[in-house]
């Protein structure tokens, strides 16, 4: 198993939880060296293996590089969890170009590029999971997140795109695309989310690991992010913004951000 930004937050926790599971080797790709070589350690507590690799997945030849590495010193991987993202909560005006370019290489730029790299030695196997680790912000629009949710809309349509081809030719990679609601990490610090309550990060990586033993083709949480589809699709969009903005009062759950 590879987890991106398996350093802290929700890879750390991924990778604990798979260990637990059974799984026999994880990889961590993160640009925290400290804290990669840290949650390896932990891992190797709870009798499992773990590797480290120090990448910068703004970076196009550090990504080339950690692909270049593992095909050559594990030939392939099983699993393959997308996790690491970013986010600036701002409006879009007040975005920086570096900020903008950023948000979109790390959160799905850099999945391409490195399920691009892997992918071929799944196939030579005949089976393998690509996880992408989404957001219920790339299902609906959300103010101040404009450049986060591009970035996790376009992760979306890529997972679903690539997992029907990988499906039409029959080679035995499952995709799997998970589209939480916040979670309640430093990622998300000073968000206020009074109706929908903000996800425990420990549940989060439970069921995420559930949906990857089961083959699940989305893993949404809570219950209510399955609905966002259907309410969409038969509201006409100002409905739908009185729904979110006013009802559940998703629209301002960013004015109170810190990051």
């Amino acid at each position: 198993m590879l987890i991106t930004g398996g350093a802290s937050g929700i890879g750390r926790l991924l990778a604990l939880e798979s260990i637990k599971k059974g799984a026999s080797h994880v990889i961590i790709i993160d640009r925290n060296e400290d804290g990669g070589n840290n949650v390896c350690e932990e891992i190797k507590k709870l009798g499992g293996h773990a590797t480290f690799i120090h990448a910068d997945l703004s970076s196009r030849s550090s990504i080339e590089q950690a692909i270049e590495s593992i095909n050559s010193t594990f030939k392939s991987v099983d699993i393959l969890i997308n996790n690491a993202g970013i986010v600036t909560g701002k409006p879009f005006i007040d975005h920086s170009n570096d900020e903008i370019e950023n948000t979109i290489k790390i959160n799905l730029v850099a999945c391409m590029l490195l399920t691009r790299g892997l992918l071929p030695g799944m196939r030579l196997k005949g089976n393998g999971h690509v996880v992408n680790i989404a957001s219920s912000a790339g299902m609906a629009a959300h103010p101040k997140l404009s450049v986060y949710v591009g970035s996790k809309w376009g992760l979306i349509g890529w997972s679903e795109s690539m997992r029907l081809e990988l499906e039409q030719e029959k080679t035995g990679i499952k995709v799997t695309t998970v589209t939480p609601y916040y979670i309640d990490t430093g990622m998300f610090n000073g968000v206020k989310s009074p109706i929908i309550p903000l996800l425990k990060p420990e549940k989060v990586s439970k069921q995420i690991i559930v949906a990857i033993e089961k083959n699940k083709i989305f893993c949404r949480m809570p219950w209510l992010v399955y609905a966002i589809p259907f309410v969409k699709g038969i509201l006409p969009q100002r409905w739908f913004d009185f729904v979110l903005g006013k009802v559940f009062r998703v629209y301002a759950s960013m004015d109170s951000f810190e990051g």
